[in-house]
C-alpha cells in the first residue's frame, strides 16, 4: 500500500487489510479513506483474491472510525462534512459492493466509523472482547442515510434506535443479539476461526460468490420484487451458461475439487 496507515498481505487467495494505526484505536483520517478505497478498488479488479478480511493492529482495537483531530481540518462545517463524506462513502460503498466476501474480523474496539465500515462487510466475526458502539450524539454529528440503511438491515430500526440515541458503548454479546455480528468467540480463537473460514471460502464458484452478493443486494433494496430489470430477472440463471457450472458438473462426477476460474 502507499500508506503505513494500512498493510496488505495476500496469501493463496486472500487478501487481508490491516487498519495500522494502534496507538489511534485504527482510527481513519480523510486521506486515509481515499487511501483505502483505491487499494479495495485494486483488490475488486484482482481475479487472483476469493476472500478480502479486514482487521486492526495491535491487538486492542478494530478500528475507531473516523480519526476526530483530523475534523478541524477536513470537517469543521456542513461543505467539508460533505467532501469527507464522499470519502467515507465512497470507501464504504467500495467494500460493500467487492465482487468477493468480505470478513471484518473485529478484535477489540469498533465504534463510530470503525462499526459502520464492518456493516459494509458481509460477515463480522468479533471476540469476546470488543465493544460496539454509533456514539455520534456525544459529538453533536449524525449518520448518514447509507450507514443508517446498513445498519437497519442488520439490526432493525428499534435496535438502531437504541444505538444512536443511547450513545451507549456495548459488548460483543449484545452486539451478536442486535444482529450485528455474526459470531462471537474467544479471543485466543478469533485468528483460527476466520483463517478457516476465509480459507473454505477461496475454492468457492467466483462468479456464484459474486452473484450471489448481487441477488441479495437487490433483495435487500427491493424486497418486494417489483419491477425487476431484465438483467435482474435472468441474473439467478446466469451461472448454468458458465464454464465454472459447467466444471462443477464435472467435478461432481468425477469426484474431485473443482477448479473454477471466474467464467
Amino acid at each position: 500500500m502507499e500508506s503505513n496507515k494500512f498493510l496488505l498481505d495476500v496469501q493463496e487467495g486472500i487478501a487481508t487489510i490491516t487498519f495500522n494505526q494502534p496507538e489511534k484505536h485504527n482510527a481513519i483520517d480523510y486521506e486515509g479513506w481515499k487511501i483505502l478505497l483505491k487499494e479495495i478498488t485494486n483488490l475488486s479488479a484482482d481475479k487472483d483474491i476469493r476472500v478480502v478480511v479486514f482487521t486492526g493492529a495491535g491487538g486492542k482495537s478494530f478500528s475507531a472510525g473516523a480519526d476526530i483531530k483530523d475534523f478541524e481540518k477536513n470537517r469543521q462545517d456542513s461543505c467539508s462534512g460533505r467532501i469527507y463524506s464522499d470519502a467515507f462513502d465512497g470507501a464504504l460503498d467500495a467494500i460493500e459492493n467487492m465482487p468477493v466476501p468480505t470478513i471484518s474480523k473485529i478484535n477489540g474496539i469498533c465504534v463510530g466509523g470503525g462499526c459502520e465500515l464492518s456493516m459494509a462487510t458481509d460477515i463480522r466475526i468479533a471476540s469476546e472482547k470488543s465493544k460496539f458502539g454509533i456514539p455520534v450524539a456525544k459529538l453533536g454529528i449524525l449518520v448518514g442515510y447509507r450507514e443508517m440503511k446498513r445498519l437497519i438491515n442488520l439490526a432493525g430500526s428499534g435496535n438502531a434506535s437504541y444505538i444512536l440515541l443511547s450513545g451507549r458503548i456495548f459488548d460483543a454479546t449484545e452486539a451478536l443479539q442486535m444482529g450485528l455480528v455474526n459470531q462471537v468467540v474467544p479471543e485466543n480463537k478469533l485468528d483460527d476461526i476466520v483463517s478457516k473460514l476465509a480459507a473454505e471460502m477461496v475454492p468457492l464458484a467466483p462468479l456464484s460468490q459474486m452473484r450471489h452478493k448481487k441477488i441479495l443486494s437487490t433483495t435487500v433494496n427491493n424486497p418486494s420484487l417489483f419491477n425487476l430489470s431484465e438483467e435482474e430477472t435472468l441474473l439467478p440463471f446466469s451461472n448454468f451458461d458458465s464454464e465454472d457450472f459447467k466444471e462443477g458438473q464435472s467435478a461432481f462426477v468425477e469426484r474431485r475439487v473443482p477448479k473454477f476460474k471466474g467464467k
